[in-house]
């Protein structure tokens, strides 16, 4: 079995353990609000994080090319209320684009 296939199980049943954890402790019982709160922006920072070094790291250099033309525009259209297919396309095209004139 390949280094791979065992970070993966690893991964997988650590996924499960964590998941499973929450019923268990809390045993039928209600967080409290200011968890609750923090529980429901949890998703949304970690999004912003994985977007944030995806688009502007490179090993341990910051880079602006391509891929942060069209977070901005993504970003753009989003703000402009705009559908989800129509900003991934968006986001894309102007990726794309800004490949072809050379930026990166």
């Amino acid at each position: 079995m390949s280094a791979g296939w065992i970070a993966a199980i690893w991964v997988s049943t650590a996924t499960i353990a964590i998941k499973a954890a929450g019923p268990l402790l809390l045993g039928g019982r209600e967080l409290p609000p200011r968890a609750l709160d923090v529980v429901s922006l949890l998703a949304p920072a970690l999004l912003a994080a994985l977007v944030a070094t995806l688009t502007f790291g490179s090993g341990n250099t910051l880079v602006v090319d391509a891929r942060a033309a069209g977070v901005l525009a993504a970003a753009g259209a989003l703000a402009l209320r705009a559908p989800i297919i129509v900003v991934v396309a968006l986001a894309a095209l102007v990726t794309v684009g800004a490949r072809l004139v050379g930026l990166g």
